[in-house]
């Protein structure tokens, strides 16, 4: 656990959420916290330049920080890439404790742990609308694994009103891992460890657990990426091979 972003974590949450009340904040929480950590000093948020505001810019680098939504990074890259170093921070959950709010008595449930983790490789789709700037040399990107409580309202459509349910917020608690990517190779440690060097989708699904439309995606980032090819077939299926 890193003592740095709780404090962080734990500014944001005494700061707004609790003046302000749960679901109030349009899920900012995350970004604000992940702003106080990477850079505390308020001068350097939120700065006009070339034309787009910074989450990040202390004079010298630029930071992004973005939870979805990546084709919107396209024309700020096209412009921050030939003066700056960029560094897009990306956070995926990690360990997840979710809490219901009814939202006609305002009562909130006991916390639960949700046994999913999140990875990595939940950011193919994203990295992936990116694609072609990825391995730029003034570019960085770093997947940042936080654990966080997540809060839903009970409004969806199913009997227990859990389907179809809206997110209210989402708190960050602690930073697990960050993995950062600097260079197209650095692309490889999203290659899994315990794939042969020839490999199916199905293999890749099974090897990252994600799902097979994910694992096309991921695919096909890795072959923009110089770092997989196909080279044939196997019954049906495609044959993939890890370039050295």
């Amino acid at each position: 656990m890193d003592r740095s972003f709780e404090e962080a974590a734990r500014d944001i949450q005494m700061a707004e959420v609790l003046s302000s009340g749960i679901g109030t904040l349009s899920e900012k929480s995350v970004h604000a916290v992940l702003k106080r950590y990477l850079d505390p000093d308020p001068s350097h948020q939120e700065v006009p330049l070339l034309g787009y505001i910074c989450d990040i810019f202390d004079g010298k680098g630029i930071t992004e920080i973005q939870t979805a939504n990546f084709q919107v990074l396209n024309r700020k890259l096209d412009v921050f890439l030939p003066e700056y170093p960029v560094e897009v921070v990306h956070p995926i959950p990690h360990s997840k404790t979710l809490m219901w709010i009814d939202p006609e008595t305002g009562e909130v449930s006991k916390p639960r742990k949700v046994s999913k983790k999140g990875t990595v490789y939940d950011a193919f789709r994203e990295l992936y609308r990116i694609r072609t700037y990825l391995g730029h040399p003034n570019l960085r990107v770093s997947l940042f694994l936080i654990d966080l409580e997540e809060y839903r309202f009970l409004d969806g459509w199913s009997r227990d009103r859990k389907r179809g349910s809206h997110r209210a917020e989402r708190i960050p608690t602690a930073l697990y891992d960050v993995v950062s990517f600097s260079s197209a190779d650095d692309y490889r440690q999203l290659i899994p460890d315990s794939l042969d060097d020839v490999f199916t989708a199905a293999q890749f699904r099974k090897a990252a657990k994600v799902s097979d439309r994910a694992a096309g995606t991921g695919i096909a980032l890795l072959m923009q990426l110089s770092l997989v090819e196909r080279i044939g077939k196997e019954g049906r299926a495609y044959l993939y091979r890890r370039c050295q």
